[in-house]
């Protein structure tokens, strides 16, 4: 399998294909970024068109097992993000079997 692009690798992409330097491409990354985190934190998630949704999800406290002993814990209630992948881009990615 191949190894993941870098930060890099990504900003030279972006650079190399819209024709502008590094340093602007750079500043985009870390913008997309930030509105990111800034609008799943207030306002619950956000959209990157054709690629998915990050969205804020409440877990309920659960009882779990300790894998080593058996014995029952309680883990509690959390706040965690979740990415949801766009249905073109999973087709993309892998495409849906025929039937």
């Amino acid at each position: 399998m191949k190894s993941m692009m870098t930060k890099s690798q990504v900003v030279a992409h972006l650079a190399e294909k819209s024709g502008i330097q590094k340093k602007v491409a750079a500043s985009v990354v870390e913008e997309l970024v930030g509105l990111a985190v800034k609008e799943t934190k207030s306002g619950g998630q956000f959209v990157i068109p054709g690629l998915g949704k990050a969205v804020k999800a409440n877990r309920k406290a659960r009882t779990g097992r300790n894998p080593q002993t058996g014995e029952a814990i309680k883990i509690p209630a959390k706040t965690v993000v979740k990415f949801r992948l766009a249905k073109a881009f999973k087709d993309a990615v892998v495409p849906p079997k025929k039937k």
